[in-house]
């Protein structure tokens, strides 16, 4: 197994193909994951035939995104074209264009692949005409023991504005994926970004969105409590970014901060003490409140790459990363990169910033916010 990842800036997409053809033509690619920014969207289908035409023997998936990461690099707001090239021999490599979410018996018709041949998937929905969460829980369910990690495509402003790469061809909206099985591991990670503020709260009354009672409270009152207790940077912090935690599984009982699902707080009408959060609640869920704070965000990931690095070392990597991370976040370029670097060696890293994230706690699949979420290559040891 060996994975290569090369990135060009050059602004005019016919050149940046040609800046990366040699580096991917040394590595004999057996998949190409392509990740373009909005500066080469409109000529994205130069991309995907230079590249078939290249690589006529090359699975071919990928997006476009709003930041791009490859060549040890994360370039925002700025030109840039990645493709990782993974050389993966004993490796099936299936890839997909879905426009809904199938059913089970539908994922083995149209994959060939059977739960027993733990595959990992990847997937990249177009987030107008997709719904991510449905699409996961259909996966889990016919391949409940499948690690799954990707990203929404992002860069564009509506229907239409984004770009999904299919073998030789583009398209503006459903889902592409490939499923990988044979002599292969993928390690995800998860790393969320924000630390838990005060105690879990069970929601005793919540609909949709909406949150109205904590420990049959006021939601604005407990809300009030909370942020009087901060200090002045903690309060600053989170007028800013105001977060929830949903947690994954109530019943837990004692909670971690890997433990929530992130959501931003979208709103609040003191008048009936209800709020609006990024997501769905149900009354007797568990809701912490949540700080974006990028040092304890650097320290959850460091944590997380630490206990990875008692692996064997991965031959590649995955990066799908919120575009509210990154440089605006840390106040640095390439951070999870180099972090990545630090812990687990020069692993070649591919990927983008996304609108939202995928990748498994807890045994499932969840669609993710302000998240980085890795997906970590190694063989099987079969070749």
């Amino acid at each position: 197994m060996r994975w290569t990842t090369a990135l060009s800036r050059k602004d005019r997409t016919a050149d940046a193909v040609e800046e990366l053809l040699p580096a991917l033509r040394a590595a004999d690619p057996h998949l190409l994951l392509v990740f373009a920014s909005p500066h080469h969207t409109d000529e994205a289908a130069v991309i995907a035939a230079a590249l078939a035409m290249a690589f006529p023997n090359a699975a071919i998936i990928g997006c476009s995104g709003g930041g791009i990461i490859g060549g040890g690099h994360e370039v925002e707001r700025a030109p840039a074209l990645s493709v990782t090239a993974a050389h993966l021999p004993d490796v099936a490599c299936r890839t997909f264009l879905l426009d809904g979410a199938p059913s089970p018996e539908d994922w083995y018709e149209k994959l060939g692949v059977e739960p027993e041949h733990e595959p990992a998937f990847l997937l990249l929905p177009e987030p107008f005409s997709t719904d991510p969460m449905e699409l996961t829980a259909s996966l889990d369910a016919a391949y409940p023991r499948a690690v799954t990690v990707g990203g929404l495509a992002s860069g564009g402003q509506g229907p239409g504005d984004h770009a999904l790469f299919f073998e030789d061809g583009v398209h503006d909206e459903g889902c592409v994926g490939v499923a990988l099985y044979g002599d292969i591991v993928v390690d995800p990670i998860v790393a969320q970004g924000c630390r838990p503020l005060g105690k879990p709260y069970r929601i005793t009354r919540g609909h949709n969105n909406l949150v109205m009672e904590l420990d049959e409270r006021s939601a604005v009152d407990v809300l009030d409590e909370i942020f009087t207790d901060l200090d002045t940077l903690e309060r600053t912090l989170f007028a800013n970014s105001p977060m929830v935690g949903l947690a994954m599984d109530s019943e837990r009982g004692d909670f971690r901060s890997g433990d929530f699902l992130i959501r931003h707080m979208a709103g609040l009408d003191r008048d009936h003490g209800v709020l609006a959060v990024g997501g769905r609640v149900r009354t007797g869920d568990t809701l912490q409140f949540h700080l974006r704070d990028r040092h304890a965000s650097a320290l959850d990931l460091a944590e997380l790459l630490s206990r990875q690095s008692r692996n064997p070392t991965p031959a590649g990597a995955l990066l799908f990363s919120c575009l509210g991370r990154g440089e605006g976040f840390y106040g640095e370029p390439d951070h999870d990169s180099k972090m990545v670097r630090e812990h687990l060696g020069d692993v070649p890293i591919g990927g983008f910033f996304c609108n939202g994230e995928i990748g498994p706690v807890h045994g499932r699949t969840w669609l993710h916010g302000y998240t980085s979420s890795f997906a970590l290559f190694r063989p099987r040891g079969w070749s």
